[in-house]
C-alpha cells in the first residue's frame, strides 16, 4: 500500500499523513477529468492562457509558504526552495505566452489544394512525479498540456503530498475549471488501472529506470502514448585547455545542487590528464569547504530528501571503496540526527565497479582521470545513460568535437547544465524518452490531425 506522509529529513520526525486515494475515488477522478475535457479542449486558448498567467501570479505572491513545504518535505535549501517557485512561476508565464503560437495550425506546401496540420489536444493525462524538484516536475508537465487542452491527473511522489495539495489549491484559486487538473493520491494498482482506463490517453513519468519501464510496459500494452524522463549520470568533461577556477566553481555547483539530487547534475567528472592534478587539489578543497547543516539556514545544501536516500547513498559509497575506490574527501554522515551525508569525492573508480556505471543519487563526485580527448568521450558514452553533460574548454575545434560525439540528450560548454522555460529537456538511451519544455515539451500529448483540401472543394 502506497503511504504518503511528509517527514522532515532534518529530523526524520513524521509532520502529517495523507490518506490514500480509494479505488471509488481514483475512478471519480478519472470521470471528472474526462467530463472537464470535453469543455476545456473547446476553451479558446486566450482564456487558458489567463487561467496559467494567475496560477503563475499566486506562485510568486505565494513563495514564501510554498518554498517552506518543499524544505520541509525534501530538505532543499530554503533559497533553492525559493528558485524552483520562481522557475515555476516563469514556466507557467512562458506557455500562455507561448502557448497559442506553438499549437498554431501549420501549412503544408502540397501539390494542389490546401494541406494543414493541427494540433489537437489527446485528452486525460496522467502525470507521475518525483520528490527532487516537488513543485518544477508538475509545472513542466501541467503548463504545455493545459495550454494544449487537455486535462491532467497528477499522482505525486509520496513524500510530497503537501506539494501537490498546494499546486492543486493556486489552481482553484486562479479559477481553473473544476476537473482540468486533480491530484490523486494513487497506489501502484491504482496507477496501472488509470493508465489503462479508456478515458486516459497518456501519461508521464519522471523516476527511476525501474518505474520507467513498468510504467512503459503499461503504457504500451494499452496503447498510450508515454513520456518518459529518469536518470542520468551525466558527465562532466575539462579539457587541458579550460578556464579551471571556472571549471571548479561549475563542478561544485553542478555535483552538489540540491544535494546532489538532480537526473542532471554532474555526476562523472572526466578531466584530462595536463590539468587533472591543478583541478582535483581545487576541487577537493572546495568541497571539503561546503557547510551542510539545516537548510532553512545559509548552508551549501540539506540533508537528503529521506532517511532512506541516505542509506542508499551511503551504501553505495561503501561498495565503491570495497571495489577499489579512494575517498578524497567525505564518505560518511554527520553526527548529527536526520537524513545528512557528507559532500564527497571518488577517485580510482574502475570499470567493472558499481559505481562506475551506476547513477548515485546524492552529494558524491566521481572523477576520472584521461590521456586524450577521444578517451574522454569514449568514458563519458560508456555508460547506460544519456541526458545532459557539461564540456569545459577554449579551442572551438575540440569543443566542437566533443559535443558531435557525446551521445547524450543536453551539451552545456563552459557552464553548469541548466534549465529555463524554453531549452528542451530529456535524453536518449535509460535517460528516457521525448521531451519537455520549450516548444518542443508542447508537442508530445497531441494529436496532430492533417487536414486536406482539394483543388476542386
Amino acid at each position: 500500500m502506497t503511504r504518503y506522509a511528509v517527514t522532515d529529513p532534518v529530523t526524520n520526525i513524521e509532520v502529517r499523513v495523507y490518506p490514500t486515494a480509494t479505488d471509488a475515488e481514483v475512478d471519480a477522478a478519472i470521470q471528472r477529468a474526462s467530463a472537464s475535457y470535453s469543455t476545456w479542449r473547446k476553451t479558446p486558448k486566450s482564456k487558458r492562457a489567463k487561467v496559467l498567467r494567475r496560477v503563475a501570479a499566486l506562485h510568486r505572491s505565494n513563495r514564501e509558504r510554498l518554498a517552506a513545504i518543499i524544505t520541509r518535505e525534501m530538505g532543499k535549501t530554503i533559497d533553492e526552495a525559493l528558485g524552483e517557485v520562481d522557475l515555476v512561476a516563469d514556466i507557467y508565464d512562458y506557455y500562455a505566452v507561448n502557448g497559442a503560437a506553438f499549437s498554431a495550425d501549420k501549412p503544408i506546401d502540397v501539390a494542389s489544394g490546401t494541406a494543414t496540420v493541427r494540433s489537437d489536444p489527446l485528452g486525460v493525462l496522467l502525470g507521475v512525479m518525483p520528490w527532487n524538484y516537488p513543485y518544477y516536475q508538475l509545472a513542466r508537465f501541467i503548463a504545455p498540456n493545459l495550454m494544449l487542452g487537455n486535462t491532467v491527473l497528477l499522482k505525486p511522489a509520496p513524500q510530497c503530498p503537501e506539494s501537490a495539495e498546494a499546486t492543486a489549491e493556486l489552481f482553484a484559486e486562479a479559477d481553473a475549471p473544476e476537473g482540468v487538473f486533480l491530484n490523486v493520491l494513487a497506489t501502484e494498482d491504482q496507477v496501472r488501472h488509470i493508465i489503462e482506463h479508456p478515458a486516459v490517453q497518456g501519461v508521464s513519468l519522471t523516476g527511476s529506470e525501474r518505474a520507467g519501464s513498468a510504467v512503459g510496459a503499461i503504457a504500451g500494452r494499452a496503447m498510450k502514448k508515454y513520456v518518459l524522463e529518469l536518470g542520468g549520470s551525466d558527465p562532466f568533461i575539462v579539457l587541458a585547455d579550460a578556464d579551471l577556477a571556472a571549471a571548479v566553481t561549475a563542478a561544485v555547483a553542478g555535483r552538489m545542487g540540491n544535494a546532489g539530487q538532480a537526473c542532471t547534475a554532474s555526476k562523472r567528472f572526466i578531466v584530462l590528464d595536463e590539468v587533472y592534478d591543478s583541478f582535483i587539489a581545487d576541487f577537493v578543497a572546495r568541497v571539503g569547504a561546503l557547510v551542510v547543516g539545516d537548510p532553512r539556514e545559509k548552508v551549501a545544501f540539506g540533508p537528503l530528501a529521506s532517511e532512506a536516500a541516505a542509506v542508499n547513498v551511503t551504501a553505495q559509497i561503501r561498495t565503491a571503496v570495497d571495489e577499489g575506490a579512494r575517498v578524497l574527501v567525505g564518505g560518511g554522515r554527520p553526527e548529527r540526527a536526520g537524513a545528512f551525508v557528507e559532500p564527497t569525492i571518488l577517485v580510482d573508480v574502475r570499470p567493472g565497479a558499481r559505481a562506475y556505471r551506476e547513477e548515485i543519487f546524492g552529494p558524491v563526485a566521481v572523477v576520472h582521470r584521461v590521456a586524450s580527448i577521444a578517451e574522454a568521450v569514449e568514458l563519458a558514452n560508456d555508460t547506460p545513460y544519456g541526458l545532459g553533460s557539461v564540456v569545459f574548454g577554449s579551442d572551438p575545434q575540440a569543443l566542437a568535437s566533443v559535443v558531435d560525439n557525446l551521445n547524450v540528450g543536453m551539451v552545456s560548454i563552459n557552464a553548469p547544465s541548466r534549465t529555463e522555460p524554453g531549452l528542451p529537456f530529456g535524453g536518449v538511451k535509460a535517460s528516457g524518452i521525448g521531451r519537455e519544455l520549450g516548444e518542443y515539451g508542447m508537442s508530445e500529448f497531441v494529436n496532430r490531425k492533417l487536414i486536406r483540401t482539394s483543388s476542386s472543394s
